[in-house]
């Protein structure tokens, strides 16, 4: 009985267009800064929740614990008279209101630092991996995360729920029912609308 069968030659040049298209069905990310920008933000608002809920700030000798709890806020600040957006994740140790080079987390692909890497918000690095205006064209960053006048600012407590606030009380400003966003403005893209959900802290993102 005769039997059948593809030859190596044809196995090869199988595999090869299957890659090809692969390839031209995946989304082209590296021209669409908007894109970017607002993933890795995504990401790294979910790596924030993940070592809230990994590293637990309860200490019942500290009436004030709350206030180290890690964060992500979206501070701005002006560099020879260019408005820079960036952002930091961090825990405030010493309960400054601000962030230091060691209260940061650090990226766990890039090892770069999430944050201005100095001990005072100066000068934002122009290649640092958060500089929002100088690596992806945000022109500002908006949103509904905001209580008063602060920046954008989420949360988390160690079950991994969000807060708008950290240094109020423990349980102040919970994100309301319908979530919080952090809008980015690409300065010729348009936005990106990234939700943060009440309770659980669920992240997505719409363009």
């Amino acid at each position: 009985m005769k039997r059948s069968a593809f030859t190596l030659l044809e196995l090869v040049f199988v595999l090869i267009v299957i890659g090809i298209l692969a390839v031209l069905a995946m989304p082209n990310f590296r021209g669409h800064p908007l894109q970017n920008a607002a993933e890795q933000v995504a990401g790294h608002i979910r790596y924030a929740q993940h070592l809230a809920m990994v590293e637990d700030k309860f200490d019942p000798n500290d009436a004030s614990w709350y206030e180290k709890r890690w964060q992500i806020r979206f501070p701005h600040t002006t560099i020879n008279g260019v408005v820079v957006y960036y952002y930091e994740v961090f825990r405030d140790e010493n309960k400054a209101g601000n962030s230091n080079i060691n209260e940061e987390a650090v990226d766990p692909l890039t090892h770069q630092t999430i944050g201005d890497g100095l001990n005072a918000v100066a000068a934002i690095p122009d290649k640092a991996l958060v500089n929002l205006t100088k690596r992806y064209g945000i022109a500002t960053v908006g949103g509904t995360c905001v209580i008063g006048g602060a920046f954008p600012t989420i949360a988390f407590d160690n079950l991994g729920r969000p807060y708008m606030d950290v240094y109020t009380d423990v349980y102040a400003n919970p994100v309301p029912a319908g979530g919080c966003t952090i809008v980015l403005q690409h300065a010729t893209d348009g936005n990106a609308t990234i939700t943060i959900a009440e309770e659980t802290g669920y992240v997505s993102v719409a363009y």
